[in-house]
């Protein structure tokens, strides 16, 4: 079988065996396009694969390589493995947010905690198939612990650059241990995303960012995954965070693919969630998506800090694909939505959060109904940013009051201090 990029706005077409990552004829962004065997592709083949040794379909990526990357050869596949991450039913949640059913796909629980590690599998194996030496990236966090983590168990070179604050140490910790060039560099994400193409054209890097559309063909099996743990039932809603928005370009190229090869019947709505401080597409949807234009993000969700979506044009695409809504929320409601996520013994990192958020305001705007069947997202581990849970349930966070608190007590080293209170929170146990 064979791929091609192919540019999603004139058609015009590139080998593979070429580092390009937008059309030379319109400047649009490139899709991975692959010529499906139709025959061979079944509910069967991705089944018969669950719970296999055998490399590299043991991945929760690669066990979809005819859908992902069809005639890559195995010894490039970059594979640690990731995927294969839990799909948690969590009716207490369902019932704060008001739904019948809810489930919560949680991605932070690939090797080095995000969904990125989908797309760095898929963005490292083109790396190999190229045979480039340096492979480089800009990142408020996730995207540099999996570049750094991949590139050095494929014996590649990184290179990382990061805004010079506001990097959470969960991440920043990361990429440095992994062995990455690391760069802090004083600009925002967007200025730092500029900068690394720059650099990476004049020097011969490879580009990892999620304008790699090879990064989008990994992420999309979160999809794959999803579906096939449902048994191919499709829900009525799938439920994400939005910041560059690679994520959501994805989950739409993905599921327009499984309709259009008969693996799922119909398509689900896909709701995309952004912070009120990032919140480009969600302005953009608020005048029918006629056009982007860039705000200066801030957001205590800091990996959907972004004010310029390079992906924009693919996450308005799958939009349409899937008649989906866009839905902003505080960083009020995210914190608070991220504590309940926590209590229940699953854990995110802030910007996870936006889901559970999302689909509670969405129920009460009337959007999602009570009775329909919601899979959110999860993207991050809670251990991303330890920072912002500590300040939260300390109460520390700026114009943030926890709604959820879970205090840090303390006392003597004497048995009565500490039975008072254990006595206390029993009491509170009691009353919830």
């Amino acid at each position: 079988m064979q791929s091609i990029l192919q540019c999603m706005d004139c058609g015009q077409q590139y080998p593979v065996d070429q580092i390009r990552y937008v059309c030379d004829s319109c400047g649009s962004l490139l899709d991975v396009c692959h010529d499906f065997d139709k025959a061979r592709i079944s509910h069967a083949l991705f089944d018969a694969r669950l719970g296999t040794f055998q490399t590299p379909y043991h991945s929760g990526v690669w066990r979809y390589k005819e859908l992902v990357y069809p005639a890559a050869a195995d010894e490039h596949i970059v594979t640690r493995p990731e995927g294969n991450t839990p799909l948690y039913p969590s009716p207490a949640l369902a019932q704060w947010a008001g739904v019948k059913t809810l489930y919560l796909k949680h991605e932070g629980e690939n090797p080095t905690g995000s969904f990125k590690d989908r797309g760095m599998t898929g963005g490292l194996t083109q790396a190999r198939v190229l045979g480039v030496r340096r492979v480089a990236c800009a990142s408020t966090g996730n995207t540099s612990a999996s570049l750094a983590a991949y590139a050095a168990f494929a014996g590649i070179e990184g290179i990382v650059f990061f805004q010079n604050k506001q990097i959470a140490l969960g991440k920043l910790a990361q990429a440095v241990a992994y062995g990455a060039t690391c760069i802090q560099v004083n600009a925002d994400f967007d200025r730092n995303m500029e900068l690394v193409r720059e650099v990476a054209d004049k020097l011969g890097i490879y580009v990892l960012n999620s304008i790699n559309p090879f990064r989008l063909e990994g992420q999309k099996t979160i999809m794959f995954e999803t579906l096939q743990q449902l048994r191919w039932q499709v829900p009525d809603w799938i439920v994400c965070p939005g910041g560059n928005l690679g994520n959501s370009s994805a989950f739409g190229k993905g599921l327009h693919e499984l309709y259009e090869l008969g693996l799922i019947d119909r398509l689900p709505r896909l709701a995309i969630i952004q912070a009120e401080g990032a919140n480009p597409l969600y302005q953009s949807f608020q005048t029918g998506l006629n056009g982007l234009r860039p705000v200066h993000a801030e957001t205590i969700a800091t990996a959907i800090k972004i004010g310029s979506p390079v992906n924009y044009a693919k996450a308005v695409r799958a939009l349409r694909w899937t008649d989906g809504v866009v839905e902003q929320v505080s960083d009020q409601e995210i914190m608070d939505a991220k504590a309940l996520i926590d209590r229940q013994g699953i854990g995110c990192e802030p910007a996870s959060a936006c889901s559970l958020a999302g689909v509670a305001k969405l129920v009460r705007r009337g959007v999602i109904k009570p009775a329909e069947t919601v899979v959110g997202i999860l993207t991050g581990h809670v251990l991303k940013d330890p920072e912002a849970t500590i300040h939260y349930h300390s109460g520390t966070l700026p114009d943030i009051t926890a709604a959820y608190p879970n205090r840090l007590h303390q006392a003597e080293a004497a048995l009565e201090a500490i039975s008072r209170i254990l006595e206390t929170q029993a009491e509170v146990s009691d009353r919830r």
